[in-house]
């Protein structure tokens, strides 16, 4: 099995352990405010960018198994710290204002898009 493949599978595995937090925002939500969380639509918009990120991942391993390492890291580190950024927003939503947050945001949708449309050409020459 291709690494993008599993790591996909872990990602989605990852993504499906947070529904349980996204439950718990709707079943108990004071427990998840006095947590810190401030902002709970959060943790729902990184489980499902987890699990979309994971599908994803599975997706392109099984389509282009074999990719160039740096594409297979690029891949990789984006598409696992596109949903990751969400976190920080659940309990600090004033970071989407930092410096920090908004060169990570770049960092990652390049990587992601990036990395996408070059496996897209790899599959497509080979």
């Amino acid at each position: 099995m291709d690494v993008l493949t599993r790591i996909g599978l872990v990602e989605l595995a990852f993504g499906a352990v947070l529904g349980w937090a996204v439950a718990a925002t709707m079943i108990t939500p004071q427990l998840v405010e006095r947590a810190g969380v401030r902002k709970p639509r959060r943790i729902l918009q990184a489980h499902l960018d987890y699990v979309i990120m994971g599908i994803i991942l599975i997706a392109v391993g099984l389509a282009v198994p074999g990719l160039p390492t740096w594409l297979t890291v690029a891949i990789v580190i984006g598409t696992w710290l596109n949903p990751t950024l969400f976190l920080p927003l659940a309990r600090f939503p004033r970071a989407a204002t930092r410096t920090w947050f908004q060169a990570l945001s770049v960092v990652s949708f390049t990587l992601t898009s990036g990395g996408l449309v070059g496996a897209a050409v790899v599959g497509l020459i080979r």
